[in-house]
């Protein structure tokens, strides 16, 4: 079983971010749910702040033995490891993010949820991280920074959590496999355009790659996908029938409402379209 001590911030950490809050109430969401309230989430109003992509990509894991180590890099305001936790509370998860904002916020949330599982870390991972060791974590996961269109938001915080141009996918997915144990698992949401990008970054390192496309409505092309791989396996890719978000009254699907409010990961959901 996981140690309490390995996430829970200490009072003092605790008793800042409360006050933080309270000096910026008027810039944050308190505790915005996720899985159907399940899940409480402190978010920023005036910057980056995280979408269902994030709820569909954490159900893309599924599932994660007592003792396991999950790695989330470029976690956000946490949305992915918080539903993670959620989910696998004798895992050890472990947030990196480089905005500190951000870490105060999703240790906050953590705190509000009571997830002694979970930790977020101000960590630059273009930079050694000599505090983390390599090959110790059996599942990565990643919603990396990517541009929607070629003009930058005028928010700071947007502009830097969504700016590719900053990062190199193919160093992104580098650091991942990494981290990563023999044998471990990877999991990623990017735009349709990057697929090509992904497959070379992960070409002779790992296998048994699955792309799960996301269709905004039943007819459209997928502007999203989502992406898993398991380190130095020789397994075949595949592509499987996707999921469809929307109805086409702009309502969420019966698919998308059992991973977004009833928890369920998609792995039992990829033969719904």
């Amino acid at each position: 079983m996981v140690s309490r001590s390995f996430s829970q911030p200490d009072s003092s950490l605790v008793g800042s971010l409360h006050t933080l809050v309270v000096e910026r109430c008027l810039q944050i969401h308190p505790r915005s749910p996720l899985l159907d309230k399940r899940v409480k989430i402190f978010q920023p109003d005036d910057g980056y702040r995280a979408s269902v992509d994030a709820v569909f990509l954490s159900a893309l894991v599924g599932s994660a033995a007592p003792g396991e180590r999950i790695l989330d890099i470029g976690s956000g305001t946490g949305a992915v490891s918080l539903c993670l936790a959620h989910r696998f509370p004798a895992c050890e998860i472990t947030g990196l993010e480089i905005q500190p904002r951000l870490v105060e916020l999703s240790s906050l949330s953590a705190a509000a949820n009571d997830f002694a599982n979970l930790r977020y870390l101000n960590r630059d991972i273009r930079r050694p991280l000599p505090d983390i060791a390599n090959c110790s974590f059996h599942h990565v996961i990643s919603n990396p920074p990517y541009a929607e269109h070629d003009m930058p938001s005028p928010n700071p915080g947007k502009a830097f959590a969504h700016n590719f141009r900053q990062f190199d996918l193919a160093s992104w997915i580098a650091f991942a496999l990494k981290m990563m144990r023999p044998k471990g698992h990877f999991y990623m949401i990017n735009r349709t355009e990057a697929v090509t990008e992904i497959l070379s970054a992960l070409r002779g390192k790992a296998g048994a790659i699955t792309i799960v496309p996301l269709y905004s409505k039943k007819g459209q092309d997928a502007k999203r996908v989502l992406v898993s791989a398991r380190k130095d396996s020789k397994a075949p890719a595949r592509i499987l029938p996707g999921l469809v978000v929307h109805n086409d009254d702009g309502s969420y699907s019966a698919a998308a409402e059992r991973i977004l409010r009833g928890g369920e990961c998609l792995p039992n959901l990829w033969s719904v379209r």
